[in-house]
This record gives structure tokens, C-alpha cells and sequence, in this order.
């Protein structure tokens, strides 16, 4: 036990000596490069840059707790803009929380508060079980059933929510069965992942869009839906082919699992059950209602939560602690920074950078936001990535010949390009997706191990498959309805 504590500790040692080299040298080139090219680049954008490539970084390296991370990079990008007097050390408060998006928070929280009530009922509990049976102890059957599970749960729930539930019950199954659960936990992510890309509260980079861009729940699933339905239905015959050798396997104490009375789960909690149940459908349904009349989502998911705090008469100190606080603060912190490097005009750089790539064609602006969105969320977490994206397609749909191809369609499908790439992107690696990080987490404390490479063996060539049928899908419903 020692002996792993110690190789553990040296590992991440290592990986924090490697971060900050990386940040170090990425430091030295944004300082030297434009000196040497004769770019005239003000030194508050070049510090911003320094800064968000430095999040990046140790996001991926993991060298401290991303919240932490997130909330000392917003210390910095706030001294960086007053000293350098792009805005007064007076407005610094005003800035940061006009660059807070709440409608975002607010979503979150609500529905962090309800799933946290809906968890103590035994729900998933049951379900895992009840897919095992029904699978009779035919591995690809389970891997389908749970993966379909998890797809679409992911859209109602949010997929970091469906995957922190759904893992733990994954692995007692496999646990009877005696086999690896590590394929079944890896197809559950991947699902998850394009899952949750349907929906405005599917995925954190959806909320994001959604908030930024006013997006409402019936458009995304909409625009969304038919491409996520058709990735995840063949996403389902490709993970037949990346785990085939792992189904093969005999599972053993089928007996034992087959003798497991689900219904104990739920027996001791139906009535809080309904309750949860009802009050999640009625969110989903005002989120579909309301949209239309531009309430915020926020405002409907904190008054289900309360309502549904009130009608079961859930211990607030009890449901608070469930809540993902550090999750939060996070995208507080990423919003923060995000925020200081478009005031140092990082975002015009970029957007003129983007366009000179693509010429402002219209449909190569397209697929290239799909697919800079996927392979860069592959290697940086998609959520302070898709902060970073949301003011550039802000700009770019207002370019003038983009403007004049997508300027019929209510919502620009930029847009959908970007929910596209990012989501489906997240499968690329482990670090690609919060879901990723947080089942890894959950195996690893449960003693199975799932390496960088492992998971990038099976999730890139994943992530390049159900991109590339997702983007001609999306492309073709523009098309169609233009």
C-alpha cells in the first residue's frame, strides 16, 4: 500500500514538472514570438494569452484541482486588465460578475439539486440491475442496453450526472459476474458524451451555448436530435467492434446476479420516487414550453428544485453537500478568465485568424469549427474550451458572407457546429470531458485502473467516427431545411 502511494506521488510529480515546463516554454514563445515577427501585440493580450494557455495546461496535467486552478487564473487575468488599463481597478467587481454567465450557474444548481434527491431514491440502482437481467448475461446485450441507458439519460440529466451514477452500479454488476467492468464504464462515457449533446441541459458546453447564444430547449434537440440519434445508434455497432475481444468473455455467478430482487432498491423510497420522477418530467416539459417565451432555463430548473425540496421535505444541509460546489466555482472562474481575454482582444485576433484560414466560405467555416472543436477538446477539458469558442462564433456568424448564407435560419448553425465538436470531441481522451474524468475517478477508487492510453486506443478512433457520421448528418438537416 505504501509502495503505491509512493509510485503514485512520483507520478504526479512528474506530471507537474512536465506541466510547468510546458507552461514555461508556451510563456517564453508568446513573449519572444511577436518581438521577433514585429507584431504589434499589446502586452495585455499577450499576458492574457499566457494565462489561458497556462489553465489549459494544468487542466490537463492535472497539477492542482481544476477549481483552483480556475479561481487563481481569474486572479491573475483581473491584475493583468487593471494594471495594464484596460479597465479601472474601480469596475474590476462590475467585470467580473458581468462576465459570470448565472443563467448557466443557475441551471446547473437546479438540476444538481434535483438529481441529488432523485440519487437517494435507489433508481439507477434498480435499472442496473434490471438491464442485467434482461441481458441474461450476454455481454453485448448489456454493453447496448447500458449504453443506450446512459445515452439517453445523458440528455435529461446531463451525462457527468448519468455517468456518476450509473458507474458505481456498473461495477457492482461486473463485480458479481467477475469480470473487467472497464469496457462497459469506457462505453457508457462514450455514449454520454454523444448523448448529451442533444439537448440544452444535456452536456456543460450545450448550457454554455445555449446561454450565450439564447438557444432554447426545443432548438437543440431539434437541430441536435437527428444527428445524436443516428452517432449513438452507430456508435453502438463500432463499440462491437473496438470490445469484441472483452465480450467474448464467460461472466460467472450469473446465478447470483439473476437472483437480485431490483425492487428492493426503490421499496423503502417509491413515494419519494414519484416525486423526484414527476418534478424532473414537469421541468423537462416547462423547459420545452417555456423556451418558446424566452425563460431562462435557470429560472425553471431552481423552481423545480425548490419544489421539489418542498414537497419532499429534503434536509437542505443534506442536498447542499450532494451539490457539486467546486464544479461551480469552476466555471465561475473559467467565465472570469474567458472574460479578460476578450477585453485584451484575444477573440478579434482569432476570428480574423479563422477567416483568413477559411476565406469566410460559409460551409468550410462550418465543418472546420466541428473539427477544431472535436480534436481540441480531445486534449483540453470541452467546457473551458467552449467558453473560449463562444465569443469567437459570435463574430464569426457576423461575418458578412457567413451572414448572408446561414442569415435565414433563426439560429446560425455555427452554432450547432460547435455543440457538435465539442461533445462528441470529449471522447477523444481522458482528459477530453468532464464525464471522462469523473468515471476514470470513480474506477480507479474502486481499484480498476484505466490508463491515458488505454482510453485514447479506443476513445479517438470513437471520437473520429461518430464525429464524421455526426457532421454530414448536421450538414444534411441544414440543407434540407434551408
Amino acid at each position: 500500500m505504501i509502495l503505491d502511494i509512493s509510485k503514485g506521488k512520483l507520478r504526479q510529480n512528474r506530471k507537474a514538472v512536465i506541466g510547468l515546463i510546458v507552461i514555461a516554454a508556451l510563456a517564453a514563445l508568446a513573449l519572444i514570438i511577436p518581438s521577433v515577427g514585429g507584431w504589434k501585440i499589446s502586452l495585455a493580450l499577450v499576458l492574457s494569452s499566457i494565462v489561458l494557455l497556462s489553465v489549459y495546461i494544468a487542466l490537463s496535467f492535472e497539477l492542482v484541482h481544476r477549481a483552483v486552478i480556475a479561481l487563481f487564473g481569474a486572479a491573475i487575468i483581473i491584475i493583468i486588465i487593471v494594471s495594464t488599463g484596460i479597465i479601472g481597478a474601480a469596475d474590476s467587481f462590475e467585470f467580473a460578475t458581468n462576465s459570470i454567465d448565472f443563467n448557466t450557474i443557475g441551471l446547473l444548481l437546479g438540476m444538481m439539486i434535483i438529481v441529488a434527491i432523485l440519487a437517494e431514491t435507489g433508481i439507477f440502482q434498480y435499472i442496473g440491475i434490471k438491464l442485467s437481467k434482461i441481458s441474461k448475461g450476454r455481454l453485448y446485450t448489456l454493453l447496448v442496453l447500458l449504453g443506450t441507458f446512459t445515452g439517453v439519460s445523458s440528455m435529461f440529466i446531463d451525462n457527468v450526472t448519468a455517468v456518476l451514477l450509473m458507474v458505481p452500479v456498473t461495477i457492482s454488476v461486473f463485480r458479481i459476474l467477475n469480470l473487467s467492468p472497464i469496457p462497459f464504464i469506457l462505453a457508457q462515457v462514450f455514449t454520454s458524451n454523444v448523448g448529451g449533446a442533444a439537448t440544452l441541459i444535456g452536456d456543460p458546453p450545450n448550457i454554455l451555448i445555449g446561454s450565450a447564444a439564447n438557444i432554447d430547449f426545443n432548438s437543440f434537440i431539434i437541430n441536435m436530435g437527428p444527428a445524436v440519434a443516428i452517432s449513438l445508434a452507430a456508435s453502438l455497432i463500432l463499440l462491437k467492434l473496438l470490445f469484441r475481444k472483452d465480450l467474448k468473455a464467460k461472466p460467472k455467478h450469473l446465478d447470483e446476479l439473476m437472483s437480485r430482487h431490483e425492487d428492493a432498491f426503490i421499496a423503502e423510497k417509491k413515494g419519494l420516487m414519484k416525486k423526484s420522477l414527476a418534478v424532473l418530467f414537469a421541468v423537462i416539459v416547462l423547459f420545452v414550453i417555456l423556451g418558446s417565451f424566452h425563460v431562462e432555463p435557470s429560472l425553471i430548473a431552481l423552481g423545480g428544485a425548490g419544489t421539489l425540496m418542498l414537497i419532499t421535505r429534503a434536509n437542505p444541509e443534506r442536498v447542499f453537500h450532494e451539490v457539486d460546489w467546486t464544479t461551480l466555482i469552476f466555471f465561475a472562474g473559467i467565465f472570469i478568465i474567458i472574460g479578460g481575454a476578450v477585453q485584451a482582444g484575444m477573440i478579434d485576433i482569432l476570428s480574423k485568424g479563422a477567416l483568413g484560414i477559411t476565406g469566410g466560405e460559409p460551409w468550410t467555416t462550418f465543418f472546420m469549427v466541428i473539427w477544431v472543436s472535436a480534436i481540441a477538446s480531445a486534449f483540453v477539458d470541452n467546457i473551458p474550451f467552449t467558453a473560449t469558442m463562444i465569443p469567437l462564433i459570435s463574430t464569426l456568424s457576423q461575418n458578412e458572407s457567413i451572414s448572408a448564407a446561414f442569415g435565414g435560419f433563426a439560429i446560425n448553425p455555427l452554432w450547432w457546429a460547435l455543440a457538435l465538436g465539442a461533445g462528441f470531441g470529449g471522447n477523444g481522451t481522458l482528459i477530453g470531458s468532464s464525464a471522462g474524468i469523473i468515471a476514470v475517478g470513480l474506477a480507479e477508487k474502486q481499484g480498476y485502473i484505466i490508463t491515458f492510453n488505454r482510453f485514447l486506443k479506443v476513445g479517438f478512433p470513437f471520437m473520429i467516427f461518430t464525429t464524421a457520421i455526426g457532421s454530414i448528418v448536421l450538414a444534411l438537416g441544414i440543407l434540407l431545411s434551408m
